[in-house]
């Protein structure tokens, strides 16, 4: 009623506002209670004529169609009531958020659903990551106020139906991260809908090109599907109005069309994880608005063209793993030739073959969070100015062939949690404040040519999980400061010359699972604290100058699968119950200077060649038969079985020279006499 007197007093402060008033209100009127009937269109057009030809009668009219309406409101309800308990009645609610939904005279008070307040007719469904499973009803459709059904990360299954063509006011839909098959319908007839979102289901058949004669759409979703191979539709760019555009895990192909390029209100694209091929495309460069380019994991081919220095609102670009080449565009050394750069926090073009000096200035001015340039063949110093703003903390250069020295600047990077910069020709010592960033999980300098010694910083770094110093010059003493970092998993110091002992403080590190010690310059007796580490998975302590015996501690670690102490001088005897525990797939003691009986366990882990190069080391003479084993037999370490055996032949032996004695004498006695046979028994 408040609508029909706003009008009624409109009419007398001003007629053509009174016209133009009421006939909206007639219009919402007619819209909501009957969108699509006859009695819809024969009020619009009684209503028209009564406007222009006797105004004050129309206002009668008015309050007749909207009382009139107001009568026929329950009736609607329960429609829609009743369309929604047959969606319910279809779906499996584990967590009961449907338990609302009840027989009543209006939907709005039930879970997730809203409801325009003028009318009481359901506008939006929203049951969102709700463990929904079932299969979405048909009858869907008979809420003709819909304008948004949102349903993902459920657990829906079946089609998608066919039937949501008839919510034409449906401005949003969104099925995506559900269990959906089948062919994605044409949904031609949404002609309001302005987000559409299908990703992540299990459709198939063809690439649904009908979506691009929804010219409305903002946001197009339809990635991480099982389509049948195909190419972007050409009329892509139909789309005047898009801005968001996911099209990852499709199965597409060819060239992204030019058309495409021409959508200037586009400002996220994702065309990763496809078969797109071509050079980089220049026109890419159109899209002024764009701050997301997704394009890894593709057959894209060339160079990154200059152009996309125009792109200055650039915020994350990832061409990863494409088959792109040369230098980086000229563009990207400088601020000025690259839009200034000061948006850019993602930057990745690991796996591709980029040569060249890296730009000098990159990141300079940019907010960069992280870099990923792996695999690559840049050469050349170290950029400096990755981590300028302070908030990196992906650095991820590996692969590559820089050289010099790490810039000391990276100490100022506290935010950094993964740093990979391994295999490549870097040289010089590693800045003391490095070791002891407070956020790093993992730092790897593994193949370089660094040196120096690792500082006691490091102590501080109590984030890092995983240390990689391999096959490096790093030199000095292992520091303890190491025992301090309770969250490491994984060492590896091989392939240096570190010296000295190993530090006992290794012992608390519970959550080590891999120590990699092999090939340095280390010396003193294995410390029988690593006994305490009780996740270890392996453990290669091989080629230094390690002493004593080995631990009997050892036979604690019960995860420990690979077991290398070959290449030292350790002594003592090989003691079974130190190793009795272990289930080794992996086991070598070879060249040491151990002694003793090496069990049959043993031998069925490591083999002959687990134990090469120690003299003092033998089997038993059975075991060497029953596993044809190559090493020497032990001397004096009979076993029951020989000393039986030995027992037995040595009885039958004396039972026979008894015998033959008493045969002798009976012998003399009966045929040569006495003198004879005592004469024969002297002799």
């Amino acid at each position: 009623m408040t609508g029909v007197v706003f009008s009624a007093a409109t009419i007398k402060m001003n007629n053509t506002h009174y016209m133009v008033t009421a006939f909206s209100v007639v219009m919402i009127c007619l819209n909501v209670f009957f969108p699509s009937g006859l009695l819809s269109h024969n009020c619009e057009t009684i209503t028209i004529f009564l406007m222009a030809k006797h105004p004050f009668s129309f206002l009668h009219f008015l309050l007749c169609c909207c009382f009139f309406s107001t009568l026929l409101s329950p009736s609607l309800s329960s429609v829609e009531v009743e369309a929604l308990l047959r969606f319910k009645k279809q779906l499996k609610d584990p967590l009961r958020r449907l338990d609302s939904w009840k027989v009543s005279d209006s939907p709005c008070e039930f879970f997730g659903v809203s409801c325009d307040p003028m009318t009481g007719l359901v506008t939006g469904i929203s049951l969102d990551n709700q463990s929904l499973s079932g299969e979405i009803s048909p009858s869907i459709s008979e809420l003709q106020s819909l304008i948004s059904l949102v349903l993902p990360s459920n657990l829906l299954s079946g089609y998608l139906p066919a039937e949501l063509n008839e919510c034409s006011n449906l401005w949003e839909l969104n099925v995506s991260v559900n269990h959906l098959i089948g062919t994605i319908p044409d949904l031609s007839e949404l002609r309001n809908l302005q987000i559409l979102d299908l990703s992540s289901n299990h459709f198939s058949g063809p690439f649904p090109s009908s979506v691009t004669n929804l010219t409305g759409l903002v946001s197009l979703a339809l990635g991480d599907n099982h389509y049948d191979e195909g190419e972007i539709p050409e009329s892509i760019g139909n789309l005047k109005n898009l801005s968001f555009i996911f099209f990852a895990k499709s199965r597409l192909r060819g060239e992204i069309p030019e058309s495409f390029f021409e959508i200037t209100t586009m400002e996220s694209l994702d065309f990763s994880t496809n078969n797109i091929s071509g050079n980089f495309p220049k026109s890419m460069a159109k899209l002024h608005k764009l701050y997301i380019i997704e394009l890894f994991a593709n057959q894209l081919t060339g160079e990154i063209p200059p152009e996309l220095a125009n792109l200055t609102l650039l915020q994350e670009i990832d061409i990863s793993r494409n088959h792109l080449y040369g230098k980086l565009p000229e563009g990207l050394e400088i601020p000025a030739g690259f839009g200034d750069m000061r948006n850019l926090l993602l930057f990745s073009t690991y796996r591709n073959n980029l040569s060249g000096e890296f730009p000098a200035n990159f990141g300079r001015f940019s907010p960069l969070n992280t870099i990923d340039i792996s695999e690559n063949q840049f050469s050349g110093g170290f950029p400096k100015y990755l981590c300028e703003s302070g908030k990196l903390r992906f650095l991820l250069a590996l692969g590559n062939k820089f050289s010099g020295e790490f810039p000391a600047s990276y100490f100022k990077c506290r935010d950094l949690q993964r740093l990979r910069i391994n295999d490549n020709l870097l040289s010089g010592e590693i800045p003391s404040g490095i070791w002891g960033l407070p956020e790093v999980v993992i730092i790897d300098f593994g193949n370089n040519e660094f040196t120096g010694r690792i500082s006691p910083e490091i102590g501080t770094a109590t984030s890092l999980t995983q240390l990689y110093l391999l096959n490096n010059k790093f030199s000095g003493k292992i520091p303890p400061e190491l025992g301090k970092l309770a969250n490491l998993g994984k060492l590896y110091l091989n392939g240096n010359d570190f010296s000295g002992k190993i530090p006992s403080e290794l012992g608390v590190l519970q959550q080590l699972s891999s120590l990699h010690l092999e090939e340095n310059s280390l010396t003193g007796s294995i410390p029988a604290e690593l006994g305490k580490c009780g996740m270890l998975v392996e453990m290669n302590l091989a080629r230094n100058s390690l002493n004593g015996n080995i631990p009997e501690s050892f036979s604690l670690l019960t995860n420990l699968h690979s077991l290398n102490l070959s290449w030292n001088t350790l002594t003592g005897s090989l003691n079974p119950d130190n190793l009795k525990n272990l289930k080794l797939s992996s086991l070598d003691l070879s060249m040491n200077q151990l002694t003793g009986i090496v069990s049959s366990n043993l031998l069925q882990m490591g083999g002959d060649k687990a134990f090469l190069g120690n003299k003092g080391l033998c089997v038993e003479k059975s075991l060497k038969i029953q596993m044809h084993s190559g090493l020497k037999v032990c001397r004096g370490n009979n076993t029951k079985e020989e000393l039986l055996l030995f027992f037995i032949i040595a009885s039958v032996l004396v039972v026979i020279l008894v015998g033959f004695l008493v045969a002798i004498y009976r012998e003399c006695k009966k045929e040569q006499g006495r003198v004879f046979c005592d004469k024969s028994l002297e002799i």
